[in-house]
């Protein structure tokens, strides 16, 4: 195995070191530990330690108590001149959990196995001794048979799976994510659970189950995850607008793909990995609106249609953003994709103004991106795409935004008084700007005073 060269390893290393001169047993845990035997970088490290949070503090000079009551302190270091955190957490057994997400008391303990027994799930279990990390194959300690499932590629709960998700319901869903970003698949018996307990999610703050959703939607696999949200039934209990989307039949002449939800699925798997989170959310959520709007052919010469499914897509899209909490900016440009995601069909036929209105939309490449992709999910039909990517790609920027040939000031230069007025002459000018009738400070005045009495 090639151990990684990055600052945050180097910070766990040298945590595991002074632990265990200090003569405390330490061992890196969780998810890196996964991570390394699956030969991918992880993006943090974790230490479990025997020695309690008062000699963590003491040990390292730069240190936060932010979870000390759990056991858990950060420690802070500077490597090759990149600031670190690392996460110090010890040995523990956990009381009830009343709440669903926090035990109501731990209690430290020197047993490393009796701590494993706490965590979610058996690839998660898994404890590296910091002895064999200049090895070329760490030995992992295993305590729970995690070293077998993540060779047989399963997500299986630590002990009763009923028991694990009622600690943290959280969890239902950190085992979708798992299996999906790791092609495994769910233990029988942990998907039962998980089944059986759906309901229980909505005691999850909403910021929680936003951020693992979107961590589902932006992490490579969006497609496996939202068909295991379907199968266990939390795609009901967490998004119940997109659960309405099976079976709504679409015309077949322009979706041959299938019902609304495989259309949306097929989106979902077009997401790249660390694609933007707006673009991933808007790209499950632009046909939101077509159950609420489904009209069926009222004959042979009809077809099924969705008149207005745009616009009560937005309202049902705003309603699942204020839910789930999302900040104005992201809910803006989310609901934005939602909105505009119609429009490229006209395209061809924009005036020159409108299209470069059209361009101006904030962070307009993902518009360009979720279009793409609704087309390479329907009829793959890409004329439309091409169109408006060609033209994006090689009008100008200052033809798109061009310095403005008026102000105010120079309308009240020219004898007008200010007022409502205003907006309406500086939109004729720029209208005829961004069209390229008018190209000078004059020619604007000349347009205005034609077109409007001093």
């Amino acid at each position: 195995m090639k151990l990684p060269a990055s600052p945050q390893f180097a910070a766990a290393g040298a945590i595991l070191r002074k632990l265990r001169e200090e003569g405390h047993q330490a061992y890196l845990a969780g998810g890196c530990v996964r991570d390394l035997l699956l030969g991918r970088e992880p993006k943090d490290y974790d230490v479990t330690t025997s020695a309690t949070p008062d000699i963590v503090l003491d040990l390292f000079p730069r240190t936060f108590a932010v979870g000390a009551h759990f056991g858990v302190v950060l420690v802070s270091a500077e490597i090759e001149g990149q600031p670190t955190l690392t996460e110090v957490a010890t040995f523990r057994s956990d009381g009830a959990y009343s709440d669903g997400r926090h035990p109501d008391q731990v209690r430290y303990t020197l047993s490393a196995e009796e701590d494993v027994q706490r965590r979610d799930f058996t690839i998660n279990g898994l404890l590296l001794d910091p002895d064999q990390l200049n090895g070329h194959t760490p030995s992992a300690l295993d305590y729970v048979g995690g070293l077998a499932d993540l060779e047989s590629g399963i997500i299986c709960a630590i002990g009763l799976p009923s028991r694990r998700f009622e600690e943290d319901h959280l969890r239902m869903l950190r085992a979708i994510r798992f299996a999906a970003r790791l092609n495994f698949t769910i233990d029988p018996a942990t998907q039962a659970a998980i089944r059986a307990l759906a309901p229980k999610i909505q005691a999850v703050s909403r910021e929680r189950v936003r951020d693992e959703l979107t961590r589902m939607l932006t992490e490579g696999q969006a497609r496996r995850a939202f068909e295991l949200l379907d199968q266990t039934g939390l795609l009901a209990e967490v998004l119940p607008e997109a659960a309405k989307l099976k079976g709504v039949q679409q015309p077949p002449q322009y979706h041959p793909e299938g019902d609304v939800w495989t259309h949306t699925l097929m989106l979902l798997a077009q997401l790249e990995p660390g694609c933007p989170m707006t673009l991933a959310w808007g790209a499950l959520l632009h046909d939101i609106g077509k159950p609420a709007t489904y009209q069926p052919a009222t004959g042979p010469n009809d077809r099924i249609r969705f008149n207005g499914h745009v616009e009560v897509g937005v309202r049902i899209a705003a309603e699942i953003c204020r839910r789930l909490r999302f900040s104005n900016e992201e809910s803006a440009q989310i609901l934005a994709l939602v909105q505009n995601h119609m429009r490229f069909a006209d395209t061809p036929r924009m005036k020159t103004s409108t299209l470069k209105r059209f361009f101006r939309l904030n962070r307009f490449p993902e518009h360009l991106v979720l279009h793409r992709m609704d087309c390479m999910a329907s009829s793959g039909n890409l004329d439309h795409y091409n169109f408006a990517e060609e033209r994006y790609r090689t009008m100008p920027a200052e033809e798109v935004r061009p310095t403005p040939l008026l102000t105010g000031r120079e309308l009240i230069a020219a004898g007008y008084q200010p007022g409502a007025k205003f907006k309406e002459m500086l939109h004729a000018v720029e209208e005829a700007q961004l069209e390229g009738s008018i190209h000078t400070e004059e020619e604007a005045l000349a347009l205005v005073r034609a077109q409007f009495k001093v």
